[in-house]
């Protein structure tokens, strides 16, 4: 190799020039996975204020600039310094789906041909995101699209973050992501270390300010991992989807380790904790969860803890081997648990026909479905009076 094809970068150092050492070019930190704190730890190994830590936050969270030559109250010498200190690159959108009742999907391209879903979710008073966490999930649930892929990997905190920031980029002016939910792909206290760091840093007021008790972690019952939960101050959501261990264990493989018994101490000891109710959801599966004696065996098991029921019908996904209740049998099982005294709610089904619904998020694959034939059931829709099959807009973005 000729001298001119060989550039070494030196650091700066006081001393003897001989002493001076070549050291290999160090990747970029990415700036969604740093909390401000780490940030300001970072800098100020650097030599530089931890002022500038909050500077440069307001810049990229509330301005949502993150061009240096933008940041006008950092002096160029710092601009310049910085470019090769930061990155803030975001996983790209690959697809963006918008169903006929305003649900949004991204898939995002997370590398390596590896992708994951997450959800924007409209309200009257509030606009939801359910995020993933990892690239498909190792917990098996039967009823989930995301069981039927193995675990590939967990996504960073800087992962988690992008997705959050991406959404919030191609929302209407003066719409705003109220609250988030950790429902999508993966199983969220499989990968804690990066799911409550990403919480830190979205909830930061110089970040983007998400109140803790707007932020929902969803399990399928990892039991050992759950004091996390009450620890890091946001509300908890269990997929219950069973009245009884034999049920739970044939739909979700989970519940053999950790069986209901377990997973209901470990509510009882969140409600205690925090005084919050938890959040239990239940899927509805024809012939499987939903019959009256399993609204009544729930009821038993839920009486004693601080709840509300989520009554979720299921949302059918190819090879599911399941099927979603009929309407009047959904209205009799959340009858059941009202004439028995439970806070029972049923679950508004938003963005089915995108396959956006709760339990239908995956990968890309080849042949993956991206719309289906809603009509089977009105209940709990936005579109309840629409007769015929809808069809979903679509826009489609590359590498942006």
């Amino acid at each position: 190799m000729s001298t001119s094809e060989y550039r070494p970068e030196f650091t700066a150092y006081e001393g003897n020039l001989d002493e001076v050492e070549v050291r290999a070019s160090e990747p970029l930190k990415n700036f969604y996975g740093m909390s401000l704190e780490d940030l300001k730890s970072y800098l100020s190994g650097l030599g530089k204020e931890q002022f500038r830590a909050q500077q440069i936050f307001k810049w990229a969270y509330e301005r949502r600039i993150t061009d240096y030559e933008l940041m006008s109250n950092l002096s160029k010498t710092f601009r310049e310094e910085l470019k090769g200190l930061l990155d803030f690159s975001m996983p790209p959108v690959l697809s963006h789906l918008i169903s006929v009742d305003g649900t949004q999907k991204f898939l995002f391209d997370m590398g390596d041909k590896n992708t994951v879903e997450a959800v924007v979710i409209p309200s009257d008073d509030r606009l939801t995101l359910c995020i993933s966490s990892e690239v498909g999930c190792n917990m098996g649930c039967k009823f989930c699209f995301t069981g039927k892929q193995k675990l590939k990997r967990r996504l960073k905190a800087s992962e988690i973050v992008g997705q959050f920031m991406q959404a919030h980029d191609r929302l209407k002016p003066g719409q705003r992501i109220s609250n988030i939910v950790f429902m999508g792909m993966g199983e969220p206290l499989d990968n804690p270390e990066a799911v409550f760091k990403s919480i830190e840093i979205l909830h930061d007021p110089w970040g983007m300010n998400v109140s803790r008790r707007k932020i929902t972690v969803s399990t399928s019952g990892l039991v050992p991992e759950m004091w996390r939960v009450a620890a890091n101050k946001v509300r908890l959501a269990v997929s219950l989807n069973g009245s009884n261990d034999e049920i739970r264990s044939q739909v979700m493989p989970l519940n053999k380790r950790y069986p209901i018994k377990e997973l209901m101490a470990a509510c009882h000891e969140y409600a205690n904790e925090t005084g919050e109710k938890v959040t239990l959801e239940y899927v509805l599966l024809k012939g499987v969860t939903d019959q009256l004696t399993h609204a009544q065996e729930l009821h038993r098991l839920t009486k004693s803890l601080p709840c509300k029921i989520n009554l979720i019908p299921f949302n059918e996904h190819p090879g599911s081997g399941y099927e979603r209740p009929a309407d009047a049998q959904i209205e009799k099982f959340q009858n059941e648990l009202i004439r028995l005294g439970s806070h029972v709610l049923l679950r508004r089904t938003m963005g089915r026909d995108i396959f956006a619904a709760c339990g239908q998020l995956t990968s890309e694959f080849a042949n993956k479905p991206q719309t289906m034939d809603i009509s089977n059931s009105k209940i709990g829709s936005t579109y309840s009076k629409t007769k015929q099959p809808l069809s979903p807009s679509r826009t489609v973005e590359i590498n942006n």
